[in-house]
């Protein structure tokens, strides 16, 4: 059985869920082609990373010139699946801030893809993120391809379901997957109760690299580690704010980059906290779990988020987690045992929940219950498995279109 999977960008650091997953689907017997819309736009530094760097094919990278004789053979061999996908990106261009135009672009590479997929064998197609690249493997499935899934990672991607069509997507796709209950309950109500059945709870995990092993103590250095995208939805200028509020020694440190750095640095000076705050820039997995495990908190400010992975590798680490009160955070985080949930935007409150940190009052024991619920139910294998059964059970049905072009 051969799987294939979409992204926007593959591989990309802040993106290891998604090398997880795959890793997990194959290690559960099932074969996955991997295909992205682009290459990712940054360094990598996860040896694991660099690995799938050299697995993954990108639809634009294979040039102009085969993408528009993948338009040209396939207008030529399917004229009338091809007059139905162009009139529905059309459809779906004038609902889309991104415009007709763009979708046709995406129908383009819907051509490519289905002839790919044809002659990879691929029998079923499972993508990340509602957006674009979804939007591709609708258009690939109405010129003919396969069947497909996706995946939504935080309700940023389906709050405007409208100009995202994620009603048209949701009817032709085999199965969707949510990653937390925050975003399943968001899910449900912008759709249909009837295709609530459409809907499985598929949780991000945790591999091996946090999961093996006993934890170590917390350690006694007032050391917090922050591990984001240097970017506006993460709130990092509210966790400046809030640490130059704090009293007594700390130190920060800043794992990521991206491009509010120079801004960063610049508040760093303002604040005059330039001293305490390592920006280390971004890590590779290895490098990552030993950030954490030196910190007496994992910090995550944010403003919007779903339910990040880096909150399971520090509770699996055995570190509590002082976060905003976002997403799907709460369904990680028990308040005042293995962390703290502030209110978004507030430095005085993510200034207490750090205090707290520091504090006598973190109990080794009420932390170890976060360790237990990532092993439970954040464990990439286990969820790995579950959505390989799901490519199963589709593939197991009668009147599946199989492979792409039969």
């Amino acid at each position: 059985m051969k799987v294939a999977y979409l992204t926007n960008q593959y591989p990309k650091t802040s993106h290891s869920f998604i090398r997880r997953e795959i890793l997990a689907v194959e290690a559960a017997g099932i074969e996955v082609q991997r295909f992205t819309v682009r290459l990712p736009d940054e360094p990598l530094v996860d040896p694991q990373d660099k690995q799938e760097l050299q697995r993954t094919e990108s639809l634009l990278g294979s040039g102009a010139g085969t993408l528009l004789s993948a338009l040209l053979l396939t207008a030529l061999g399917r004229p009338l699946a091809t007059l139905r996908a162009a009139r529905q990106a059309i459809v779906l261009g004038r609902r889309s801030p991104r415009g007709v135009l763009v979708h046709m672009i995406y129908l383009v590479e819907a051509c490519h893809l289905r002839r790919r997929l044809q002659q990879c064998g691929a029998e079923h197609l499972h993508i990340h993120f509602a957006t674009n690249p979804t939007t591709v493997g609708l258009l690939c499935k109405t010129l003919g391809g396969p069947s497909f899934s996706f995946t939504v990672h935080s309700t940023a991607s389906s709050e405007t379901p409208e100009t995202n069509a994620l009603d048209v997507k949701l009817a032709a796709c085999s199965f969707a997957c949510a990653v937390s209950y925050h975003g399943l309950g968001q899910l449900y109500g912008m759709t249909p109760r009837s295709d609530w059945k459409r809907w499985h709870l598929i949780h991000c995990g945790v591999d091996e690299r946090f999961l093996g092993g006993e934890t170590t103590p917390l350690p006694t250095a007032p050391r917090f580690v922050c591990v984001a995208r240097f970017s506006p939805e993460k709130g990092l200028f509210t966790l400046l704010e809030a640490v130059a509020l704090l009293q007594g020694e700390w130190e920060l440190v800043l794992v990521g980059d991206g491009p509010q750095r120079p801004e960063i640095e610049s508040e760093l000076q303002r604040l005059g906290i330039a001293a305490r705050v390592r920006l280390a820039g971004w890590q590779a997995g290895e490098e990552v779990r030993k950030e954490i495990e030196g910190a007496r908190a994992l910090v995550i400010p944010s403003y919007v988020e779903g339910l990040p992975v880096v909150a399971m590798e520090a509770l699996a680490l055995g570190r509590p987690v002082v976060a905003t009160s976002v997403g799907g955070l709460s369904e990680l985080i028990e308040q005042g045992a293995n962390g703290q949930l502030v209110p978004s935007g507030s430095a005085r409150h993510l200034a207490d929940g750090l205090a707290w940190a520091l504090s006598d009052a973190v109990d080794p024991q009420q932390v170890a219950k976060g360790t237990q619920l990532i092993r439970e139910q954040h464990d990439a294998e286990k969820e790995g498995a579950r959505l390989a059964q799901l490519f199963r059970d589709v593939l197991e049905q009668p009147n599946q279109t199989g492979p792409a072009g039969r």
